[in-house]
């Protein structure tokens, strides 16, 4: 319905307490698309109030109709789940929520309903409301309570036991939360023995009494007031001591949505409690159902419900990654030799992988199992490097950027940006350093390789026509680029796959189940069962993104080529091993061929973008894991640029060596 489809005469000719519910409740919606008319002026919708107050009064009939009609509609609708539930979750976990705001997405909603919760989201939906309703003046509210009950009337005193009835609701419902083992079991030691939440229903009795009872004095309800808010803050600081725990056992986004839903269920508390002894009870409502209108708002965003309970898995996930990061950046020229060495292991390794894959090809696969065992053979490879101590330049960055996103933890210090630079120049330089390793061992190993292959079987790996075929694929003129920036976002994948893993891992203690468990013991014996816990804990998370990274390698392009897509995966490590298999087959006379040049050119292109794409996705993870805002990041990025400028160098090669 359009919203210049009523009129105010035509609101007050439809006023009528005794019709059926649905058009009772339609009737309200149509007079607060009424008022919302006036958008975008706040003061055209509170003039609209006035004057719909004005024609009241001028109209007793209609007036004894309002007052019959807000009769009926406290009698028959349930207040109490506006009030203590709404933008609540029905039951306390994630997905249910998660379905239930995808239900009010795509399923209409009816006013044929007693549940206020469900009308108010029919009737006062859109970002304006919260405006006007704000913009209503003291005197204005106090006529529209007069208008609805008179003093004297029954529904005089129905807003202090509606507010009484949804504090004790939530005060149930914050002790049933509290009470549940997931987070009572993580809260503190000493707070599980004050017993925060066990008193708070008797404090609410307590002060329901108070407000109740005239004969009661001023000061015993003061008191009572004080004791219940002292309660809710010592739930608040249990609540918080569930987060402590997280930062050594894990977490999930399980855990974090009740904790969000304990901790606004006591802020809500706290916001019926200024209602309920308000000096300006007709104020302080309809600041409540401003407010109510943007916690519906945000009850049915999606995005809301991820942002609000992913923060916190986000930063115990990259975390997990700084910590394995640290192990990537060089900061010494030892350091940086080291990794040098380290690389250059890693591509030899590679060089073997190089030659299995492309070995597979003789076996003349279907696409998927082709993938599959292309897969199969990157996550040995990976796996093995990594029990080596060797390296993969490209899987670096989605590790160290959590590690360098956590220095900014403390920008406000006035070294930090500096401070940060310096991490990005040692992080810059230790890349150099890997991908030179990988780079300059892979291609002449695999096209050694490929020629001691040719002298024991006769024939090289590849054909010539396979050869210049390899080339050409990955030619700087082709679409390698966009390859390679995919390339960089699986790698990425596969890194914050480990830190979920390691997470779970620590989460649901398997080290510990491991280390203890009896079956596991027996099977094992105690002291190899301690050393497989230890092994795993400390590399659970680069087994999980190692053998994930290679399964998407190998898969990606059979996956891809089922729906038409044909798209490839450039990984620099293995591009310069191909180039050197190529190369053997081929012979001197590859040097003649543009399309070896290409190929070769587009190496640095292939390894730059597979670093600076994972590590720019980790980093804008990190960042907001750690909520950095974006006047922080000018600073930072503002700071980067005054290091190229100064000291280039910094970021080619460690201190000590320039």
């Amino acid at each position: 319905m359009k919203r210049n489809a009523y009129d105010l005469p035509r609101l007050l000719a439809e006023l009528n307490p005794h019709a059926e519910l649905a058009q009772r409740h339609l009737w309200l919606i149509h007079l607060i698309e009424w008022v919302r008319a006036a958008h975008p002026s706040t003061d055209g919708a509170v003039e609209r109030v006035c004057l719909f107050l004005d024609a009241l009064d001028a109209d007793p009939d209609a007036a004894a109709r309002l007052q019959l009609w807000w009769l009926q509609f406290i009698d028959q609708v349930d207040i109490t789940t506006l009030l203590a539930d709404f933008g609540f979750a029905p039951r306390t976990a994630f997905f249910s929520e998660l379905t239930e705001r995808l239900r009010y997405k795509l399923l209409p909603s009816t006013p044929e309903t007693i549940d206020a919760s469900e009308l108010f989201s029919i009737a006062l939906n859109e970002e304006f409301d919260v405006r006007w309703l704000q913009a209503l003046d003291e005197p204005l509210l106090q006529r529209l309570a007069l208008a609805l009950s008179p003093a004297g009337s029954p529904g005089a005193s129905f807003w202090q036991h509606a507010l009484l009835g949804a504090i004790t609701y939530c005060a149930g419902q914050i002790l049933s939360t509290g009470f549940a083992p997931e987070l009572r079991l993580r809260m503190s030691e000493e707070i599980r023995d004050e017993k925060p939440f066990h008193a708070l229903i008797h404090d609410v009795e307590s002060l329901r009494v108070e407000v109740l009872h005239g004969l009661r004095t001023t000061d015993r309800l003061e008191q009572a007031e004080a004791r219940l808010r002292e309660r809710l803050d010592a739930c608040r600081a249990a609540v918080g001591t569930v987060y402590t725990h997280f930062a050594a056992e894990g977490i999930s986004v399980g855990l974090v949505f009740r904790l969000r839903q304990l901790r606004t269920r006591i802020v809500r508390v706290r916001q019926l409690l200024d209602c309920l002894l308000s000096t300006r009870p007709e104020l302080d409502a309809a600041r409540l159902l401003a407010g109510f209108v943007s916690v519906g708002r945000d009850r049915r965003s999606l995005r809301a419900l991820y942002d609000a309970n992913s923060s916190l898995l986000a930063a115990k996930i990259t975390e997990r990654s700084a910590e394995t990061g640290e192990h990537y950046i060089t900061r010494t020229p030892r350091e940086y030799l080291d990794m040098v060495r380290r690389a250059a292991g890693g591509g030899l390794v590679m060089s073997f992988t190089t030659l299995l894959k492309l070995a597979l090809h003789v076996l003349a696969l279907s696409a998927f199992w082709g993938g599959f065992l292309a897969g199969i053979n990157y996550a040995i490879s990976f796996v093995l490097i990594q029990l080596l101590h060797f390296t993969v330049a490209t899987k670096q960055p989605a590790m160290t950027a959590p590690a360098i996103a956590a220095k900014l933890k403390d920008l406000e210090r006035g070294n930090a940006v500096e401070e940060f630079v310096d991490e990005v120049a040692n992080l810059t330089r230790s890349q150099v350093a890997a991908i030179l390793g990988n780079v300059l061992v892979v291609f002449p190993a695999a096209l050694g390789l490929s020629l001691l292959v040719a002298r024991l079987w006769g024939s090289p790996p590849l054909d010539p026509i396979h050869a210049v075929q390899t080339l050409d694929s990955l030619s700087l003129l082709g679409p390698s680029l966009l390859f390679a920036a995919f390339t960089g976002v699986l790698l990425y994948a596969s890194s914050i796959l480990g830190g979920w893993v390691e997470n779970w891992f620590v989460l649901r203690r398997m080290d510990s189940a491991i280390r203890y468990n009896p079956r596991i013991t027996r099977l094992l014996g105690e002291k190899r069962a301690l050393r497989w816990s230890g092994f795993l804990r400390q590399n659970i998370s680069g087994f999980t993104s190692n053998i994930a990274l290679g399964f998407m390698l190998g898969l990606t392009p059979a996956i891809a080529g089922f729906f038409g897509l044909g798209l490839e995966v450039r990984h620099v490590t293995l591009s310069s091993g191909q180039i050197g298999v190529a190369s053997a087959t081929l012979g001197l006379q590859v040097l003649h061929l543009s399309a070896f040049w290409w190929a070769v050119a587009m190496l640095p292109f292939n390894g730059a973008l597979n670093v600076l794409v994972s590590f720019l996705l980790a980093f804008r993870t990190a960042l907001r894991a750690h909520n950095v805002s974006g006047v922080e990041r000018s600073r930072i990025y503002a700071g980067i640029r005054h290091r190229l400028r100064v000291r280039p160098l910094s970021f080619f090669l460690p201190s000590g060596t320039r």
